[in-house]
């Protein structure tokens, strides 16, 4: 099993930034890609950044060029940079960690919440 735990969320003003951690513990040897997803009270939750095991980001149209995902593997840690903050960013946001080779995340942390004032 791999637990997640995410830290970093908090309330920032519109235009702030943030940055979210992401630890990973366990069977972390069971990891491919870990990426970002959040959800917005009264909607469906969705994607935010994603990064592979080989280093490679791909990104939501709505976080690009604001928000950056890096990954330190020694320490089984991914971080999601959020600059530019909007009010609609307001979220839960939640890590997921992959299997290689599979698109939908295999586990979740607990979300941690972004409230972005404006």
């Amino acid at each position: 099993q791999v637990q997640l735990v995410e830290s970093g969320g908090g309330l920032v003003q519109s235009g702030g930034s943030l940055r979210l951690s992401c630890a990973a513990s366990g069977s972390t040897s069971r990891i491919g890609g870990m990426g970002w997803y959040r959800q917005a009270p009264g909607k469906a939750r969705e994607f935010v950044a994603q990064i592979s095991s080989g280093g490679n980001t791909r990104y939501a149209d709505s976080t690009k060029g604001r928000f950056t995902i890096s990954r330190d593997s020694a320490k089984n840690t991914v971080y999601l940079q959020m600059s530019s903050l909007k009010p609609e960013d307001t979220a839960v946001y939640y890590c997921g960690a992959t299997l290689p080779g599979r698109g939908a995340p295999a586990y979740w942390g607990q979300g941690t919440q972004v409230t972005v004032s404006s």
